[in-house]
C-alpha cells in the first residue's frame, strides 16, 4: 500500500500540473499544447490505475476514478481544440459549451421540460406500466406467450426513423406524439424482461407454494414478483435510455417551437453548434441521472439478490 500511495501521490499532482499548464498555454500552441495534453493524459491514466487497483475497496476511490476520467477527457478535448485552433463550427471546446449552457439556462430548461417531462417521462410511465400489466396477463396464457412475444420482437426491431413520422402524423406535433413514440419504444423491452423474470422461479419453489395451498395471487405477490424484480429493473433501466432517445428523435419530424430535438435540428441548420452541444450535454446529464436513480432504487428493493452483494 505504501508503494501504491507513493504512485498516487506522484501521478495526481503531475496530472494537475500538466493539465493547468496545458490549459494556460493552449491557445494557438499547436503540437506543443497537444504534447502537454497527452502527457497529462498519461499522468491521469496512472492516477486512475492506482485508484482502481490499490484503493478499490474504498468508497471514495470508486467515486473518484470515473470523475477523474471525465476530467481527463475534458482536459484533452479543451487543450487539443484550442491548441490546433479547430473551428468552433466543427468542434467547440468544453469551455465554450459550458458558457453556452450558463447563458442559455431558460431556453435549455424549457426544452428539457418539453422533451423529458412531457414527452419522454409520460411515455415511459405509460409504456412501462402497460408492459408490466401485459406481462402478468401473458404469463397466465401460453397462447399469448407463444403469439405475442414473437410479434413484440418484430415490432421492437422496427426502426424509429420510420415509425416516428407516422406516429407524429397520427397524434399531432405536440408532446402527445412524442409520448406515443416512447411508448412504442419501451413497451416490448419492458414486456420481454418482465415475462422472463416471472419465469425465473424454480419448479421446487412453485411446488412449495402449491403445498401451502397458496392461490395464484399469493404466489404472484410473494414469490414470482419478488423473483422477477431484477428483470423488471433491468427493463426499466433499458427503457429509460430508449425513452429519451425516442422523444428527441421524434421531435426531428415535427414539433412546436420547443424541445431538445427541435433545437438540435434547427441549430444544426444554422451552424450554431454551441447550442447543439449544450442540448447534448443536458440530455446526457438528465439521462444519466434518470438511470442512476433507477439503479439506486433497484439496490434498495433487490438488496437480497446476489447481483447487489459486495
Amino acid at each position: 500500500m505504501n508503494a501504491a500511495a507513493r504512485s498516487f501521490g506522484v501521478s495526481l499532482p503531475g496530472f494537475v500540473l500538466l493539465s493547468t499548464l496545458g490549459l494556460s498555454l493552449a491557445d494557438g500552441s499547436g503540437l506543443t499544447g497537444v504534447a502537454i495534453a497527452l502527457a497529462a493524459v498519461v499522468m491521469g491514466w496512472f492516477t486512475i490505475r492506482a485508484l482502481a487497483e490499490h484503493f478499490k475497496t474504498q468508497r471514495w476511490a470508486r467515486l473518484a476514478a470515473p470523475i477523474l476520467l471525465g476530467v481527463l477527457i475534458l482536459v484533452l478535448w479543451e487543450v487539443t481544440v484550442r491548441a490546433l485552433e479547430v473551428p468552433f463550427v466543427i468542434l467547440p471546446p468544453p469551455s465554450a459549451i459550458g458558457s453556452k449552457i450558463t447563458n442559455s439556462m431558460p431556453l435549455l430548461w424549457a426544452d428539457m421540460v418539453q422533451t423529458v417531462v412531457k414527452g419522454a417521462l409520460s411515455g415511459y410511465v405509460m409504456g412501462c406500466g402497460a408492459a408490466f400489466l401485459t406481462a402478468i396477463s401473458v404469463d397466465r396464457s401460453p397462447f399469448l406467450k407463444r403469439g405475442l412475444l414473437p410479434v413484440g420482437n418484430f415490432v421492437a426491431a422496427l426502426p424509429i426513423i420510420g415509425t416516428a413520422p407516422i406516429l407524429v402524423m397520427w397524434f399531432g406535433f405536440d408532446w402527445e406524439s412524442k409520448a406515443a413514440v416512447v411508448v412504442a419504444m419501451v413497451f416490448f423491452p419492458m414486456l420481454v424482461n418482465t415475462v422472463a423474470g416471472l419465469s425465473e422461479t424454480t419448479a421446487m419453489q412453485r411446488d412449495l407454494m402449491h403445498t401451502y395451498a397458496a392461490t395464484y395471487r399469493q404466489t404472484l405477490f410473494k414469490l414470482r414478483l419478488p423473483a422477477a424484480m431484477p428483470f423488471v429493473f433491468n427493463g426499466l433501466k433499458i427503457s429509460s435510455t430508449l425513452a429519451l432517445i425516442g422523444a428527441i428523435v421524434a421531435e426531428f419530424f415535427g414539433s412546436p417551437t420547443l424541445g431538445m430535438g427541435f433545437r438540435i435540428s434547427t441549430s444544426v441548420g444554422q451552424l450554431a453548434l454551441n447550442i447543439v452541444w449544450a442540448e447534448i450535454v443536458v440530455a446526457a446529464i438528465v439521462g444519466s441521472a434518470f438511470y442512476g436513480s433507477l439503479a439506486m432504487i433497484e439496490k434498495g428493493v433487490t438488496f437480497w439478490h446476489p447481483s447487489q452483494r459486495g
